[in-house]
């Protein structure tokens, strides 16, 4: 339906959120690389369910970092 609004919740991805955080899978990691602007602490990367399924396939084809983040319990 054109116009509806999307009940998609939008994914928030912060490096102080991450179980990897300060360890070598950081280095190339999209999140570092679109978070780390020097400011502590590294702002988060909101995307939604569109734009995740498009970095995963940028990721897959080379052409972005992956996004190596895993959510600390």
């Amino acid at each position: 339906m054109i116009g509806a609004m999307s009940t998609e919740l939008p994914i928030i991805i912060t490096c102080e959120s991450c179980a990897m955080r300060h360890s070598e899978h950081c280095d190339d990691c999209m999140v570092t690389f679109l978070c780390d602007t020097g400011e502590a602490p590294p702002e988060a990367v909101v995307l939604d369910l569109t734009e995740a399924r498009a970095v995963r396939l940028l990721a897959a084809a080379g052409l972005v970092p992956s996004l190596k983040h895993r959510e600390a319990i």
